[in-house]
C-alpha cells in the first residue's frame, strides 16, 4: 500500500512538473488538432443557422454573448470576426475610428484604416478587441491584414497591431495576403485563403472560376503556408451549393491540405453537411 501511495506522490509530481513546463496556450492550441470543418458565417442571419455540425466556426465580432455560448455549447469553437484593416460604418465605435479614415473601398462601403497611427491601434486594442472577447470567444479572426498590399506605408503598423493583438488568450486567424503575410505568421494559430477556386466578379456581378494561374497559386500558398500554421482553410464563392463547382472546390481545397467552405459571395449560406475531406 505505502509503495502504491509513494507511486502516486511521484507521478502527480511528475505530472504537475509537465503542465508547468508546457508553453503557455499549448492545452488551448492541441484543440485546433480536432478541427475537421470550417464555418466562415458572416452573412445575416447565418449565425442562427444550426453549427453543431462545424467544428470551427466564425461568425461577426458583434454577436450576443447568448449566441456565442450557443454555439460554442454545440461542440465548435467559435472565433469573432474583426476587420484590423478597414473602417465599417455601422460599427459602434465608428466614430471613435472616423479620424483614421483612409480612402474608401466601393465594393463593401468601407475605408481602409491607417493602420499606422498609434491612436487607431489602441483603440483595437484596448476598446474594440476586448469587448469582442468578452462575448465569450475562443479568439479572433482577423481580416483585411492584407491591405499592407495597396497600402504598404501601413505594414510596421499592422504587424505591430497583430502581433499586440495575438500575445492575449485565445485562437488567431487571418485571411488572404499570400505574399504580404509571412511576417504574421509567428501570432497566428491559422490562415483562410478566399477565392481559390471560385469567386465573384463585383464588375459582371457574376460567379465566376478563378484562372488555372490563379488556382494554381492559391493552392501553393495554402501548401506553403499550413506548413507553418495549424490550420489553412479555403473559402469559395458559387451561386449554388449544390453544383459541380462547389464540388471541385471542396476537392482542390482538401488536395491542397486545407479546410474547405463554400458559399455565397455574403456568406448568408451555411452548407449543411459541411464540406469535408
Amino acid at each position: 500500500m505505502m509503495f502504491e501511495m509513494a507511486r502516486r506522490v511521484v507521478f502527480l509530481a511528475a505530472l504537475a512538473a509537465c503542465l508547468c513546463a508546457a508553453p503557455a496556450g499549448a492545452t488551448e492550441i492541441d484543440r485546433l488538432a480536432g478541427v475537421r470543418t470550417f464555418a466562415l458565417a458572416l452573412g445575416d442571419g447565418a449565425v442562427n443557422k444550426d453549427f453543431s455540425s462545424y467544428d470551427l466556426v466564425v461568425v461577426d465580432g458583434g454577436t450576443s454573448a447568448k449566441r456565442v455560448k450557443q454555439i460554442r455549447a454545440g461542440g465548435s469553437l467559435v472565433l469573432g470576426y474583426l476587420s484590423v484593416g478597414t473602417i465599417e460604418p455601422y460599427r459602434s465605435w465608428f466614430k471613435a475610428a472616423r479620424p483614421y479614415r483612409l480612402n474608401y473601398w466601393g465594393d463593401w462601403g468601407e475605408w481602409y484604416a491607417d493602420v499606422s497611427k498609434p491612436g487607431f491601434r489602441d483603440l483595437i486594442a484596448k476598446r474594440v478587441a476586448p469587448a469582442i472577447m468578452r462575448r465569450g470567444f475562443d479568439g479572433l479572426f482577423f481580416d483585411n491584414v492584407d491591405m499592407i498590399e495597396s497600402h504598404p506605408k501601413q505594414k510596421a503598423g499592422m504587424l505591430a497591431l497583430v502581433r499586440r493583438l495575438a500575445a492575449g488568450p485565445g485562437y488567431y486567424f487571418a485571411q488572404n495576403g499570400d505574399d504580404v503575410i509571412n511576417p504574421f505568421l509567428p501570432y497566428l494559430d491559422g490562415w483562410n485563403r478566399e477565392d481559390v477556386s471560385q469567386t465573384y466578379d463585383f464588375d459582371t456581378k457574376r460567379y465566376v472560376a478563378v484562372s488555372a494561374s490563379d488556382r494554381r497559386d492559391a493552392v501553393a500558398a495554402l501548401k506553403r503556408i499550413g506548413a507553418q500554421v495549424r490550420v489553412v482553410t479555403a473559402t469559395d464563392y458559387v451561386a449554388s451549393a449544390n453544383s459541380a463547382a462547389s464540388t471541385a472546390a471542396t476537392k482542390t481545397a482538401c488536395d491542397a491540405g486545407a479546410l474547405s467552405y463554400v458559399s455565397d459571395i455574403d456568406l448568408r449560406r451555411v452548407p449543411e453537411p459541411p464540406p469535408h475531406c
